[in-house]
């Protein structure tokens, strides 16, 4: 059953900035409205009569207009433009009306600062933050973009002893370990190649049909090794923006050469790999040969003696450039091929061991009947949901 993952619960940070800048629109744009009193504006002249005919009450003087209210009415207020009458005083003196103006109190200075510079600043910044970690969860883009990190690679990072894979876990490739355990050992003892003179290979690549383990194979050289591991298909250098797969490769191999000795694997090299154009005519990829070129130069630029290993895998190694396979790049090719009657008992044997098998199994019966199969398919047979049909075909 596929598992139902719950949505990420939002940080408390976020509602609470959610709740202010609620108020602050409700404050700013709705209270206002809602709580000031209705003033109807009248013409000078109409506040001239009704002062003469003694239904003003209060007056509020104010630098640009005026404001009464009727004597009848209180609740109903007035406001006319402020004219200059030199003789205003005396007649709101002479009907008796309570007038007077109202006292502005200038705001701190300091305080004025805070409110229409920091306070503003602030928020933004918050707003800023909390949509940059928003972004920064979203892998959109061609081969898994992240929107603000264009020029970061994507390379999963197993620290030491992490990848969880041994080579008693891989079974049915006795060739092709045999061929990496020289590479572990390197990384073991370096200096016993060094008094002879001798250099590891800076890159090994791995070719063989889908499915037979060329992954599995690299994760367990990293445990062997106990080295930390790097994982990035080569898909994840692809980018819609000419030049940040370059970077991707940049970025990846400088994490590699801080964390010197470890393995750098990237699968489905030929991603990127493929034959560069060479006929002149513009029909190939620019921003998939600027990516190229930089792996190119990033595998002859770095030491090889720091013990920083490049392991690639693909299923199509003709179509890969052959300055990627000159000796100093990926100069080791290890086979990967479809495991024989032995290979194919040996691996149901390590996939069996995770599920429940009832009575004895007669592997070599299973594995007969499976010729041609991939490690991924004898898994598939094992750990999938015909446990039942593969127990009872294994005791017929």
């Amino acid at each position: 059953m596929k598992e139902v993952k719950k949505p990420p619960k939002k940080p408390l940070i976020y509602y609470a900035f959610l709740s202010a800048l609620v108020l602050l629109l409700l404050n700013a744009l709705v209270f206002p409205r809602l709580l000031s009193v209705q003033v109807n504006e009248v013409g000078y002249s109409d506040f001239l009569t009704m002062l003469a005919d003694d239904k003003i009450d209060t007056v509020e003087i104010e630098d640009d207009q005026i404001i009464f209210c009727d004597k009848s009415e209180p609740t109903n207020y007035y406001k006319t433009g402020r004219i200059d009458d030199a003789n205003l005083v005396d007649r709101l003196q002479e009907k008796g009306v309570h007038f007077g103006k109202s006292i502005v109190e200038s705001m701190s200075p300091l305080l004025l600062f805070l409110i229409t510079w920091i306070l503003p600043i602030a928020m933004f910044s918050l707003l800023g933050r909390l949509l940059y970690n928003g972004m920064s969860k979203m892998g959109g883009g061609v081969g898994g973009m992240n929107a603000l990190q264009l020029g970061k690679s994507n390379a999963k990072i197993y620290i030491e002893s992490q990848t969880g894979v041994k080579f008693d876990d891989v079974a049915g490739e006795d060739e092709a370990k045999d061929s990496l355990r020289e590479i572990v050992d390197f990384l073991h003892n370096p200096d016993k190649y060094k008094e002879v003179g001798a250099v590891m290979p800076k890159g090994a690549l791995l070719v063989g049909p889908p499915g037979t383990g060329k992954t599995l194979l690299a994760k367990a050289v990293a445990g062997e090794a106990n080295v930390p591991f790097f994982s990035i298909s080569g898909s994840e250098f692809v980018e819609m923006f000419v030049g940040m797969g370059a970077a991707k490769v940049r970025d990846l191999f400088k994490q590699a050469q801080e964390k010197a000795p470890c393995i750098v694997f990237i699968d489905e090299i030929d991603t990127i790999g493929k034959k560069r154009d060479t006929n002149g005519m513009g029909g190939g990829n620019d921003e998939r040969e600027q990516t190229l070129n930089q792996l190119l130069t990033e595998m002859d630029g770095f030491d090889g003696t720091k013990g920083v290993v490049i392991l690639a895998a693909t299923n199509r190694p003709e179509t890969l450039d052959p300055a990627l396979l000159r000796p100093g790049r990926f100069d080791r090719r290890i086979p990967v091929e479809l495991p024989d009657l032995q290979g194919r008992v040996a691996i149901l044997k390590v996939h069996a061991r995770k599920v429940k098998l009832d009575g004895d199994i007669n592997y070599e019966k299973v594995a007969r009947t499976a010729a041609g199969a991939s490690g991924a398919d004898l898994a598939n047979i094992v750990t999938k949901p015909r446990c039942a049909r593969f127990a009872w075909a294994a005791r017929r």
